[in-house]
C-alpha cells in the first residue's frame, strides 16, 4: 500500500500526522455540542458544515476504496463519519422544528442524492482506472469549491479591519495541515490528494498574512455591526468550518470539511457570535460554531 509501505517511510509518517491533525479537526466543535447539549438548544449554531463534512469524508472514502492503497485516507474518514453523523445526531435532537426540517432536506439532497448519483453514474459509466480518474476529479472538484469558503473571512477581515472572527491559531493549523497532506499526495504520487491543499495552502497564508497586518488595526466598522453582518450573510465561523471539514476530509484530503466546516467559532467572544447568529437559526439558517485546533 502506497501509504503505509516501507518504502515510503515519509509518506506514512505525513499521513499519520494529516490523521492526527484531522482528528482534532473534527473533536473541533466538542465545546459547541456540549453547550447544545447543556442548554438542551441549538441556539444559533447551523447543521451545514457537519452535513458537508460528513458529505466529503463519505466521498473520500470511496474514492479511497476504489484505488485500494489509502488506508490511511479511510482511516481518518472513518473516524469524520462517525464523529459526523453523532454531531448531526445531536444536532437533530435539539434544533427547533425549522431546524430538523431544513438538517433532513439537506442530509437527503447532499449525502444520499448527490452521492447516490456519483456513485452511480461512476459504476455505470467508467471502470477500473478511468473510474478512479473520474472519481479523483470529482474530489477535487468538491474541495475547490468549498475552499472558497473563506473569502468571505477575508473579505469581512479587510472591510471591517478586524481580526476578531479570524483567530491566528485556526489559520495556522488550516495553513499546516494543508502542508502535510500535500505532502503526502506528493509521495505517493497521488495529484487529487495534493492539488486541493496547494489551494488550502494559500488561503491558510493570505488568513495569516491578514492577521498579521490587522492585528492591531482599529476596526472601521463596530463589534455589533460585524456581528450583524455575520448573520446577514454567514457566519465566518460557518465558513471557517466548511473550510475545515473540507481540510479534514479533502486532505484525507483534509471539512468541511468540509470540513466544515467545525471549530470553535468566534474564538474569544462565543457568546457575541451566538447572539448575532441566534435569530436565523429559528429559521433553519442559523450559525456554527467553531473551535480553535
Amino acid at each position: 500500500m502506497a501509504g503505509l509501505s516501507l518504502l515510503h517511510p515519509m509518506a506514512f509518517a505525513f499521513g499519520l500526522l494529516g490523521n492526527i491533525i484531522s482528528f482534532m479537526t473534527y473533536l473541533a466543535p466538542l465545546p459547541t455540542f456540549y453547550r447544545i447539549y447543556k442548554n438542551k438548544s441549538t441556539e444559533g449554531f447551523q447543521s451545514v458544515p457537519y452535513v458537508v463534512a460528513l458529505f466529503s469524508a463519505m466521498l473520500w472514502i470511496y474514492y479511497a476504496l476504489l484505488k485500494s492503497n489509502e488506508l490511511l485516507l479511510i482511516t481518518i474518514n472513518s473516524a469524520g463519519c462517525v464523529i459526523e453523523t453523532l454531531y448531526i445526531a445531536m444536532y437533530l435532537l435539539y434544533a427547533p422544528k425549522k431546524a430538523k426540517l431544513f438538517t433532513a432536506k439537506i442530509l437527503l439532497l447532499l449525502n444520499v442524492g448527490v452521492f447516490g448519483l456519483i456513485l452511480l453514474l461512476t459504476l455505470l459509466l467508467s471502470a477500473g482506472q478511468r473510474r478512479v480518474v473520474v472519481l479523483g476529479w470529482v474530489c477535487v472538484a468538491f474541495s475547490v469549491s468549498v475552499f472558497v469558503a473563506p473569502l468571505s473571512i477575508i473579505r469581512q477581515v479587510v472591510r471591517t479591519r478586524s481580526v476578531e472572527f479570524m483567530p491566528f491559531s485556526l489559520s495556522l493549523s488550516l495553513t499546516v495541515s494543508a502542508v502535510v497532506w500535500f505532502l503526502y499526495g506528493l509521495l505517493i504520487k497521488d495529484k487529487y490528494v495534493a492539488l486541493p491543499n496547494v489551494i488550502g495552502f494559500s488561503f491558510g497564508v493570505v488568513q495569516m498574512g491578514l492577521y498579521a497586518l490587522y492585528r492591531n488595526a482599529t476596526p472601521r466598522v463596530p463589534a455589533k455591526d460585524v456581528a450583524d453582518d455575520a448573520s446577514k450573510d454567514k457566519a465566518p465561523g460557518e465558513h471557517v468550518v466548511v473550510t475545515i471539514a473540507k481540510l479534514t476530509a479533502a486532505t484525507t484530503a483534509p471539512a468541511a470539511a468540509v470540513a466544515e466546516d467545525l471549530v470553535k467559532v468566534h474564538d474569544g467572544h462565543p457568546e457575541e457570535a451566538a447572539k448575532g447568529a441566534a435569530k436565523p437559526a429559528e429559521n433553519g439558517a442559523g450559525r456554527s460554531d467553531a473551535e480553535q485546533v
